[in-house]
């Protein structure tokens, strides 16, 4: 599916309000806005679209914050991976609280599966037990932030934003073509 130059405005407008919300200081590190954005997006807009919001709300906030380091590209590819995933479980579905916090709940496992059992021992020699025992409150919190995004947000952005004429880029230049006459 390709993105029409009229969407990238929804597509800039829902990586900004991820970055901000991902800003906001003593926020836990695993609740936030990105997968809530992402599954209405690839549903929308396809996978190559969908891969590209998730791996770079990733990888980009890593380099804005100086967080850059070995596991940037893994938890970016990873997410990337999921929004693939996505595209293709929302194919045929309909945009219902439901059926995202159903992809939340499976895509959440599986990254934190993917990421918190491979990068501590991979990159720091963390014990897979530790990484295991660590792992557990923190899928915990993370499948907790994201079904309540999926369920509430995911339907909003796919409503007031995917679906939403008047934020099409083409609309938007309309209305200041206009105000010069």
């Amino acid at each position: 599916m390709v993105i029409y130059t009229k969407n990238w405005l929804k597509f800039l407008l829902g990586f900004s309000i991820c970055l901000i919300l991902r800003l906001i200081p003593f926020r836990p590190p695993n609740v936030g806005p990105i997968m809530a954005t992402q599954m209405p997006f690839s549903k929308a807009y396809g996978k190559i679209y969908g891969f590209l919001f998730a791996f770079l709300s990733i990888f980009l906030f890593d380099v804005l914050t100086g967080k850059l380091g070995s596991w940037t590209l893994v938890t970016a590819f990873a997410y990337g991976f999921l929004a693939l995933w996505a595209a293709y479980y929302f194919k045929n579905k309909e945009s219902t609280s439901i059926n995202y916090v159903k992809f939340s709940i499976m895509g959440t496992l599986a990254y934190d599966i993917v990421t918190g059992l491979s990068i501590g021992p991979i990159f720091f020699q963390q014990p897979f037990m530790q990484a295991l025992i660590g792992q557990i409150p923190f899928t915990m919190m993370h499948l907790v932030g994201n079904i309540g995004f999926a369920a509430i947000a995911s339907p909003l952005i796919y409503g007031f934003v995917v679906e939403n004429k008047k934020l099409e880029l083409n609309n938007i230049i309309k209305i200041f073509d206009h105000k010069k006459i």
